[in-house]
């Protein structure tokens, strides 16, 4: 199996950018690859007794998008409250009735006056139902029930008051509700619509007995969109609208960067982020540094480059332990049982990458691959499962028909915190292939990826973090030619790294290798063919799992097998001669 190195074109996304000149900001743009929720927004509109749920993103903008969305549809007309008296004459009002009616009548209370509201935050029931007038009695001051067609509320913030949640439930399954004891009950008029998330709808879904009756519709908002099933002309004209609600204007040049920051936003190379929030963010501070609401490609770069600068503060005083060698993490060289593995530091508004050292060492045992980090209680459920898997495929390789005479330890060297994740699994099997076969592994190269059972190389994530972090620590030692980072093959498409790396690569400076199976990954890092057995299961000569194989045996102790008469006599001849 020979590894692929990766070609330059590859290592960050290739859109074809539309030309900005006739592209228009509207506001249906804002609904781009939302066919789901409109598909429920519609059903809302032209069913009776369904409300909706709008589960929604952190990172979208929640009032702009609930105005695009009630604007899809058309103008409902307008409905009045009216009061009648039950015998068509002048009544008390306990014996009127409240009627929603097409044209306002003699005595009108309130009007649909609104298409849509939206609640949020402190929300009080007088918002809602409204109030009776502390100086008129007779005087109706509406709330949301009814002054709107759309009543949106945020689902977060009616959780929070028990109190108000009944109410909305119970008006919802009622039909109607009070606003006073001396006052008829009135009829609920508009559609209501809870925002929130989708583990909110999937928890009041299976709780509230009220809430599955009568909220089956859901709008689950997307966060990327796909570009073979959108073009890049549909997503320019989704972020000329962001930009003109901000009064920005995108010039051409500031197209590329933008497609590149929302492409590593959905972190993979055929998709553009949704998120509202970040893109506004990044354009207004660029406006900011630039000093014009004319945008061009430079001050989308410089507000980059910025915000970067910002917020690594915990990533330079990480570089500078590496510089000081507090942490011991060599670039060059070899070592046997020792591997350069690839992490990712997640804070809450930024992440970045960091090597990692691993060593893995052996002896005689019973066939136990111990996990430190485990046995440390610094290591995850998921990274545990890692380690068996590990420990699976070397049995499926070396111990179909005998148990394996051998204990290992394998560590994350000089690791202070948590460790979880299956990513390093691939390392720590090349790790321990070296100790077992007593055979160098480059110390140059790093290595990211999972493995099942079979020794396929399965995605990870973080993959651009983690070649950048290995990368900027190479480039500040100095670039030899010969390091890189080997990355599952299924991780390519989701390449878009910072230009550094990518003329690094296009100069042979730094490589990227991707690898479909762990016998690919062995052989780039300690260049000897990993071997293919024979039908009696055993290793070619100048292979690494002959090598393995070999210490194997030795650890169970089978003695060499003697030779027989006739390859001593021509061993004695070749002696002789």
């Amino acid at each position: 199996m020979n590894a692929n190195p990766i070609a330059p074109a590859s290592l960050s996304p290739n859109f074809a950018i539309p030309s900005i000149a006739n592209i228009v900001a509207t506001h249906q743009a804002r609904l781009l690859g939302q066919s789901r929720t409109l598909d429920a927004f519609s059903l809302l509109a032209s069913t009776s007794d369904q409300h909706m749920y709008l589960a929604d993103q952190s990172g979208i903008d929640r009032k702009r998008f609930i105005q695009a969305l009630v604007e899809s549809q058309p103008l409902h007309s307008v409905q009045y409250l009216n009061r009648i008296a039950q015998d068509g004459q002048q009544a008390p009002q306990t014996k009127s009735t409240l009627v929603w009616q097409a044209e306002p009548g003699e005595d009108n209370l309130s009007t649909t006056t609104h298409r849509y509201r939206y609640l949020s935050g402190n929300i009080k029931r007088r918002d809602l139902i409204g109030h009776i007038s502390s100086l008129d009695p007779q005087h109706y001051h509406p709330g949301a029930f009814a002054d709107c067609r759309y009543l949106f509320i945020c689902a977060e913030s009616l959780w929070k008051r028990e109190g108000l949640w009944e109410l909305v439930l119970q008006t919802i399954d009622r039909a109607e509700y009070d606003i006073h004891s001396n006052w008829p009950a009135i009829a609920l008029n508009c559609k209501i619509i809870l925002v929130g998330s989708s583990a909110l709808y999937s928890v009041s879904y299976i709780e509230e007995r009220l809430f599955a009756s009568h909220f089956p519709l859901l709008g689950e908002l997307v966060n990327e969109l796909s570009l073979p099933e959108f073009s890049e002309q549909d997503y320019l004209q989704w972020l000329v609208t962001l930009a003109d609600d901000k009064g920005i204007t995108l010039t051409q040049s500031a197209l590329a960067p933008l497609f590149n920051f929302s492409s590593r936003l959905a972190d993979h190379q055929q998709h553009l982020s949704l998120l509202t929030t970040p893109l506004l963010q990044l354009m207004e501070q660029a406006c900011a540094y630039s000093q014009s609401r004319e945008l061009t490609g430079a001050a989308i770069t410089h507000a980059l480059a910025q915000q970067t600068l910002r917020h690594n503060a915990s990533q330079t005083l990480s570089a500078q332990s590496f510089d000081d060698n507090f942490i011991n993490l060599p670039t060059n060289g070899t070592m046997i049982g020792q591997i350069n593995g690839l992490t990712v530091l997640d804070a809450a508004e930024y992440c970045y990458g960091e090597p990692a050292r691993i060593t893995a060492s052996v002896h005689y045992g019973d066939g136990e691959v111990a996990d430190i980090e485990r046995k440390s209680e610094l290591g995850g459920n998921i990274h545990a499962k890692g380690l068996m898997i590990l420990s699976s495929c070397l049995y499926r390789i070396f111990g179909k028909d005998a148990p394996l005479h051998l204990n290992a330890n394998i560590v994350f060297e000089q690791s202070y915190q948590e460790i979880d994740g299956d990513s390093a699994s691939l390392a720590e099997y090349c790790a321990l292939m070296s100790a077992i076969a007593e055979h160098p592994i480059e110390q140059g190269i790093a290595a990211t990826g999972a493995i099942d059972q079979f020794g396929q190389v399965q995605a990870i994530g973080g993959v651009n973090e983690k070649i950048e972090g290995f990368f900027a620590l190479c480039q500040r030692r100095g670039l030899t030619g010969t390091q890189g980072v080997i990355l599952p093959k299924s991780n390519v498409q989701q390449l878009n790294l910072h230009q550094d790396v990518i003329d690094a690569i296009d100069k042979k400076q730094f490589h990227l290798y991707q690898v479909e199976h762990i016998d690919e990954a062995v052989t780039i890092l300690m260049k000897m063919p990993a071997g293919i057995p024979d039908d009696n299961g055993q290793f070619p000569e100048d292979t690494l799992y002959r090598l393995v194989q070999d210490r194997l045996e030795g650890l169970a102790g089978y003695p060499d097998e003697e030779d027989s008469f006739f390859a001593k006599w021509l061993a004695k001849l070749k002696l002789s001669s």
